[in-house]
């Protein structure tokens, strides 16, 4: 029998890029350093853990709310008001199985058969994938390099037909590190508003900002609570990637719509997992800050050491856990190049024609998945590999 065209997808070929190389290498022995997945290298916090341990010791362990526990939803609700000045019920909130399943559920609830999609390039793969899997398709717009990546209002709207329903927005960005600013996020509302688009925004690293930098959330824009879909997690921030719990924001009869999928897919998230979350969501946001702190510690060595490399330039990246250098000097495709880079020093990082065409030439280095003194030997190991190279 012949499986449906619909549901392979075209983009990109590796779901996870260079892990799978990676995994392939470490399973013959291989010992490596691993740059290229976008996992926090901290433990999540104890206060959280307990909290989840706790819920545990008092038999949290049965079926719970569908739309995800309420005391949970009532502190994101307070959160999203106080932080990402958006004025949501706690009905208007659905936790998730990550927010990998609620960007699943919003395309699938959203999209039919044919909708063109726009996706800001370089973009986050896995996005692409979703959208082809239940049928759209996706139109990239290619932000410049040369321009420092800024939204172009033009390059988007000429990308514009009748059979665009929606537009993606991840900010802060992955891969290149960029922190929207207030003019460009606004850019992105006009669009949306003169064109009657439906906007679904990933803010997975709101919380990772350096150097005084503001998040600022599409739908705290006049006009834009109405045609948003946002979506958050705990992954990031957290450090929670291995719990799998994300959330959606959203008008009410968009929520059903995403509410729809998600019952069919997994019933409700983990009801002790969300216990955890709530420990997170309510208490203390010093660990938050300490592990920022960390990661800009980081960020700072990586494009200091990047910018001493031979034929390597990086821009400074203001938020997310990545950095995005131009490789470019050395004529070879950046596939190739992360590969070559694999083998010989055995350090993991990812192509960056994994994020589009126009990350051909770059390579992404996540300087958040490894320790300060792990990513230095790393770094150490590149730099004497492009030196032999040259």
């Amino acid at each position: 029998m012949k499986w449906p065209a619909r549901r392979l997808m075209k983009q990109p070929e590796k779901s996870f890029g260079m892990f799978e190389d990676a995994a392939e290498l470490e399973s013959k022995g291989a010992e490596l350093i691993h740059l290229e997945v976008g996992r926090p290298s901290f433990d999540t916090p104890l206060h959280i853990k307990e909290a989840a341990k706790q819920a545990l010791d008092k038999g949290i362990v049965h079926y719970g709310d569908l739309q995800g526990t309420l005391e949970l939803r009532e502190a994101l609700a307070e959160k999203l008001k106080n932080y990402n000045n958006i004025d949501v019920q706690p009905d208007e909130v659905l936790i998730t199985t990550g927010l990998t399943q609620a960007s699943f559920a919003t395309f699938m609830a959203a999209i039919d058969e044919g909708d063109e999609v726009i996706v800001l390039e370089p973009y986050y793969p896995q996005h692409l994938s979703k959208i082809e899997l239940v049928g759209g398709k996706v139109v990239p717009v290619a932000l410049q390099k040369e321009d420092d990546y800024r939204i172009n209002s033009q390059d988007i709207e000429e990308k514009i037909t009748n059979k665009t329903s929606m537009l993606v927005f991840v900010n802060p960005t992955n891969p290149t590190g960029r922190v929207f600013t207030r003019d460009e996020v606004t850019a992105i509302a006009d669009i949306a508003i003169k064109h009657d688009l439906l906007v679904m925004t990933d803010e997975i690293y709101e919380y990772i900002l350096y150097d005084g930098q503001k998040h600022i959330s599409l739908a705290s824009l006049p006009e834009m609570r109405e045609r948003t879909i946002s979506l958050y997690g705990f992954t990031k921030a957290y450090a929670m990637d291995g719990w799998r719990l994300g959330y959606a924001a959203a008008k009410k009869e968009f929520i059903k719509g995403v509410m729809d999928i998600v019952l069919n897919e997994t019933t409700h998230p983990n009801v002790f997992a969300q216990e955890g979350a709530i420990a997170a969501t309510k208490g203390s946001q010093d660990c938050v800050k300490e592990m920022v702190a960390e990661d800009m510690r980081r960020r700072d060595l990586v494009y200091k050491r990047l910018n001493e490399m031979p034929n390597v330039t990086c821009r400074k990246p203001e938020g997310s856990i990545y950095a995005f250098p131009d490789f470019g000097a050395f004529n070879t495709p950046s596939e190739q190049l992360a590969i070559e880079i694999l083998k010989a020093t055995n350090v993991a990082t990812e192509s960056g024609s994994f994020y589009g065409a126009s990350g051909e030439g770059h390579i992404r280095i996540c300087f958040g998945s490894e320790v300060y003194a792990t990513l230095e030997e790393a770094l150490n190991r590149i730099e004497e590999y492009l030196k032999k190279r040259s």
